[in-house]
């Protein structure tokens, strides 16, 4: 992890000017945690101003719950079953407002984004989620190539599902839109893993894969052409090539991911 802001960074002085000059709607924000207290402190940091903040624990046996408890946060547990989807959706329906922000416990949210946020409640006919930017780094660099990286995390909880498999975006009774990609209303991803622990998670994400894609028919040709595609859209119609040899692993990375989910699928099928 090579990026990591202060505490300071995401001081609360500007946001506090404008929380006290709003009448909007509240604001939940939820987080799923598993020994996560590497980066928690500094995504508490950075969301300790909205109303409520919800964190759905998978029993980690790090010092998650006291960073947590150090910030007042409400704590909720959820059984260990390796992806992030149902413990988000647990914490969705445990939240006290209809507008709920999902934050990982890698992330950190900007005053721009917090703002934008309580703005969007205000709106006369809202949409009924939001998806944010986010900026994601691999070796070091801020990776062009998987930016805007749009993720489905502002929401009203009344008009949300999120299924239980891997990857998957949340099924919304409404309209979608997408804020501006502008930088300065991005989630900055913390996490910057190392080789080793990106090829560990490949394996692991793939195995949940089978579950959502068991019934999915891909032939040689398929699984040559997707894993070329995918490498393709990464290093080349995103611009990886623009981030160097850092562009060109990450592109081969997404390439990897396909392939090896496609030849799973096929293996548990044979």
């Amino acid at each position: 992890m090579k990026y990591l802001p202060t505490l300071a960074e995401n001081s609360s002085s500007r946001f506090s000017s404008i929380k006290c000059n709003r009448f909007q709607m509240k604001i939940s924000v939820v987080i799923h945690t598993f020994n996560s207290a590497k980066t928690l402190e500094h995504t508490l940091a950075s969301v300790k101003d909205f109303e409520e903040i919800i964190v759905c624990d998978m029993y980690s046996e790090d010092d998650t719950l006291s960073i947590a408890q150090k910030y007042n946060c409400r704590i909720i547990h959820h059984e260990r079953c390796g992806i992030v989807e149902p413990a988000r959706n647990k914490a969705i329906q445990s939240a006290g407002h209809e507008w709920v922000l999902v934050v990982d416990s890698d992330e950190v949210v900007s005053n721009d984004l917090k703002a934008l946020l309580y703005s969007i409640t205000d709106r006369e006919n809202p949409a009924e989620a939001y998806g944010i930017p986010r900026r994601n780094f691999f070796m070091g660099r801020f990776m062009r190539a998987g930016y805007p990286d749009y993720q489905i995390r502002f929401l009203q909880k009344s008009k949300v599902f999120w299924p239980p498999f891997v990857h998957v975006r949340p099924q919304i009774d409404g309209r979608i839109e997408k804020i501006s990609s502008d930088y300065k209303y991005a989630l900055t991803h913390l996490d910057d893993p190392a080789i080793s622990s990106l090829l560990s998670k490949i394996n692991t994400y793939t195995d949940k894969e089978i579950v959502k894609r068991q019934k999915e028919k891909t032939g040689i040709f398929g699984l040559i052409f997707k894993s070329f595609f995918r490498f393709f859209r990464y290093y080349i119609l995103k611009g990886g090539f623009r981030d160097g040899k850092a562009g060109f692993v990450y592109a081969g990375f997404q390439a990897i991911y396909k392939y090896t989910t496609i030849v799973k699928i096929w293996e548990k099928s044979d």
